[in-house]
């Protein structure tokens, strides 16, 4: 196997992705404000796309954050489209508040896939895509992005003198099982608003004590993505595989083998596609002999 098939391991600057877990009045909003502040250190870079029926602005006292409203149906398109809405004006920290409404939520996902008809489980391959986008949205946008989740107490079936009795658990969010994987980080806060981590890849929490989140837990966070070496950027990177397309079926196959295609990288491609479709000369019967070719951008 050839060397250059490698490449050395090292971490770069990174854009956080936090998930924020409690049951209501845990202060999980109080605590997202506060961390993205640490984050980014100007309020006017923070943005909540706000879920909670207009809970956001009771924290104005925080700081002159902006705040997007979002309200039923809670579609993951919603959602993404919120998250571009504020990426495109500039946030450098997104919190949604909450992604529990995604799920389960009225016209989130699981109402969604209740009101379909025919198999439930072949349904599944229907809406989990739209859920998967939704997650991906998150992952991939190069912003900060901290999601408040909704928790309930979980209990178990354990047997207990020969019976099968309810054993309380712990707390289990409301969203899709497996949502936390997801995250870099993951506060568990209760109604004491004291916080402790479920899930700590940065290491900077391990083996402490609970604690309540401030701008200073952002910052500490802030600093961690900061000692990173300093990452190509995304934008840079996929410009040179862009302008390396020489036809328009090379161009086409890279734009949908995209994920998520923002705004300004959107740009590039239509810049890229005028390079490569030059107008040709008018035919003698007044048309031109282009064919608008697809997908369409």
């Amino acid at each position: 196997m050839e060397n250059s098939v490698f490449r050395k391991a090292e971490r770069k600057q990174a854009k956080i992705k936090i998930g924020l877990q409690g049951p209501s009045g845990s202060g999980k909003t109080t605590s997202a404000l506060l961390l993205a502040y640490g984050l980014v250190g100007d309020w006017s870079k923070v943005a909540v796309i706000d879920s909670e029926n207009g809970s956001a602005d009771l924290y104005s006292h925080l700081g002159d954050y902006n705040v997007l409203g979002i309200t039923a149906p809670y579609t993951p398109e919603k959602y993404i489209q919120a998250i571009h809405t504020c990426y495109e004006h500039g946030m450098e920290a997104i919190i949604l508040d909450s992604i529990s409404h995604e799920w389960e939520g009225e016209g989130g996902i699981l109402d969604i896939h209740s009101k379909m008809a025919g198999n439930s489980f072949q349904n599944w391959s229907k809406v989990t895509p739209r859920h998967n986008a939704f997650v991906n949205t998150i992952l991939n946008v190069p912003v900060h992005v901290i999601s408040t989740i909704r928790s309930k107490q979980d209990y178990v079936m354990a047997e207990k003198n020969g019976k099968a009795v309810p054993e309380k658990v712990g707390l289990k969010g409301v969203t899709r099982d497996g949502m936390d994987y997801e995250f870099t980080v993951v506060f568990d806060i209760d109604i004491k608003h004291q916080a402790r981590t479920s899930k700590d890849r940065t290491g900077l929490f391990n083996n402490t004590p609970d604690f309540m989140i401030s701008a200073e837990t952002g910052d500490l966070i802030r600093q961690w993505c900061e000692q990173g070496k300093k990452a190509q950027n995304d934008h840079i990177s996929l410009s040179e595989k862009i302008e390396a397309c020489d036809t328009l079926e090379d161009l086409y196959s890279f734009y949908e083998s995209l994920q998520n295609v923002t705004p300004d990288i959107m740009e590039l491609f239509v810049a890229r596609k005028k390079e490569i479709v030059q107008p040709k000369p008018i035919q003698s019967n007044g048309k031109s002999n282009l064919v608008a070719p697809k997908p369409q951008f």
